[in-house]
């Protein structure tokens, strides 16, 4: 598979200032992932899209060249992700450099390993739009998601028909921002909300930790340190 691997790590982190380059466990948040993506391509075909100098450094620190700063209005609270990938597939095609499918690896995951990334790579088929990775969600529709009514009152959100235990519901699922395998073509077509073609594969709940708040990072060095990653 001829795969692009981009590592979006904007400057602006709010939730967790400095996010991608603030040590767990004492490495960088960013080298967690630019392993996992050393140990399934060369350095060439992975991108770092970043607008922040000290995370370029801090990238370069680690013998990973940043082939460009990501344009300022790419790097806004407001900017998507779609446009950051459509921009980084941009500038490699204007290299002379295309690519079948983009592997979108976020630094919030670092427990995600190469091997999760090889499996659902292995999932991932032309005809298809995606493959993203997704863990059981908490709550299920079928069973202890409610919604508000006009009158105030909740409802469950889905019909539970016949169900009375939750092991008996359909499971849900929720994306857990760990990886994306992206077909390129459906990429220029439309945003990643858009794809009718989704293949999920599973992760489970320790590997699909996702750091957005302080909470999150605490969470991720008592797993860490207490070895259960």
């Amino acid at each position: 598979m001829n795969s692009l691997f981009i590592i979006p790590a904007r400057g602006g982190s709010k939730g967790i200032p400095h996010k991608n380059r603030k040590p767990l466990n004492g490495k960088p948040l960013i080298y967690y992932t630019i392993d996992v993506a050393r140990e399934l391509t060369a350095d060439e075909n992975i991108c770092v899209s970043t607008d922040d100098p000290s995370i370029i450094q801090c990238v370069e620190d680690y013998r990973l060249h940043v082939p460009f700063v990501r344009p300022t209005e790419l790097a806004s609270d407001t900017a998507g992700t779609y446009e950051v990938l459509l921009h980084a597939l941009d500038f490699y095609e204007s290299k002379g450099k295309a690519y079948d499918t983009v592997v979108l690896l976020q630094n919030t995951s670092p427990f995600r390993t190469a091997e999760h990334v090889r499996e659902a790579m292995q999932l991932y088929s032309p005809d298809i739009d995606m493959v993203v990775s997704v863990c059981e969600a908490s709550c299920n529709p079928y069973y202890n998601c409610f919604e508000e009514d006009n009158e105030g009152f909740l409802h469950i959100s889905k019909d539970s028909g016949t169900f009375t235990r939750r092991q008996d519901v359909p499971k849900a699922y929720e994306y857990n921002g760990a990886i994306y395998i992206i077909n390129t073509q459906s990429l220029r077509k439309m945003t990643l909300a858009a794809f009718p073609k989704k293949r999920k594969y599973v992760m489970d709940k320790l590997h699909s930790v996702d750091l957005d708040t302080p909470i999150d990072w605490l969470f991720a060095e008592f797993l860490l340190n207490e070895g259960l990653v």
